[in-house]
């Protein structure tokens, strides 16, 4: 009977810290999940792109040779955009990636390189680490990418809205982003649908922006939902 009664007790205290749980998650669910809206490839579309580029001084960023930032002061990155290598930092790890060779990279622990199975497994974070954080820092300077395909999406209100697809590259290729920009072209937000995320068309904003010493502009804030994303010890250089 003493288990039984154990059991109820257990099962009822999962219920009780699930169920708020699943009911919020519903109501979210239903309130914000979104389809993948449709949109027409071609030359309006690209113009709409190239708007946003020069809306936020692309051709500073293309200039821009290092940026050093952290993401929710959990991850820190040297990132040297002209030879495409970063470190990563988080807790006692770090790995230096050589986006442009992995063979090269390398991981350590309290500053003592390790290898193997631990390496390996480490390099992989920092990777996606890597990628995650630093499309929240530089998304606009990237709707070119090779594997990118960009969409004319016209909005119910009449606006127009630039539609990203990656289909290849990054983590989690397949992803795709909507653009909503102001009349200068500058982003103020982007919808996503995402492998990552359980609801599709989240909105996340893209209006706290920075100007670094090389002129290239960066966000240092974004909200999405209810949660906010800072961008700190933002460095960018020639």
């Amino acid at each position: 009977m003493k288990s039984k009664k154990i059991s109820k007790i257990i099962i009822g205290f999962i219920v009780f810290l699930t169920l708020p749980s699943i009911i919020f998650f519903g109501f979210v669910y239903f309130k914000y999940n979104e389809d993948l809206p449709t949109g027409v490839q071609g030359e309006q579309a690209d113009a709409l792109a190239n708007k946003m580029l020069k809306s936020l001084n692309y051709e500073a960023f293309k200039n821009t040779n290092y940026i050093e930032w952290a993401f929710r002061n959990r991850h820190f990155y040297k990132w040297n955009k002209a030879k495409n290598t970063c470190e990563v930092y988080w807790k006692e790890y770090k790995v230096r990636l050589d986006l442009n060779n992995p063979n090269y990279n390398k991981a350590y622990v309290h500053s003592f390189k390790v290898d193997g199975e631990l390496a390996i497994e480490l390099i992989e974070k920092g990777t996606k680490y890597f990628n995650n954080d630093s499309f929240w820092l530089v998304a606009p300077y990237k709707v070119f990418d090779k594997g990118a395909e960009r969409r004319l999406v016209t909005l119910e209100n009449s606006e127009k809205a630039l539609l990203v697809t990656y289909k290849s590259g990054g983590t989690t290729p397949g992803d795709s982003y909507m653009w909503s920009l102001d009349e200068s072209g500058k982003p103020k937000s982007f919808k996503m649908w995402t492998s990552l995320l359980p609801i599709n068309g989240l909105e996340a904003t893209w209006t706290d922006w920075a100007t670094t010493q090389s002129g290239a502009q960066l966000p240092i804030f974004h909200k999405m939902f209810i949660f906010g994303l800072e961008i700190n010890h933002l460095k960018g250089t020639i």
